[in-house]
């Protein structure tokens, strides 16, 4: 397990280029983040390393990162957190 960042951190790393990866990102961290495993919250700070064109595409074009803990991380984002 690696050291943790703080919530507020994560809440500031949240913050993107694009207000709806803002609010996508902001929603897990509010409601799914605290009921993940350890290794979604490792794959979440993995997640909000990567640029935001990734992003975009993982969430709304349907690509999928090579990743397999980011795979499952982001499937499960999109299922539970994108409107």
């Amino acid at each position: 397990m690696t050291e943790r960042s703080s919530v507020s951190k994560l809440r500031w790393r949240c913050r993107r280029g694009m207000k709806e990866l803002d609010l996508l990102l902001e929603r897990f961290l509010e409601h799914g983040y605290a009921e993940s495993s350890e290794v979604e919250k490792d794959a979440f700070e993995a997640l909000l390393a990567r640029q935001d064109d990734e992003l975009w595409d993982w969430f709304y074009q349907g690509r999928e990162p090579d990743d397999a803990a980011l795979q499952r991380l982001v499937q499960r984002i999109r299922d539970n957190f994108v409107l």
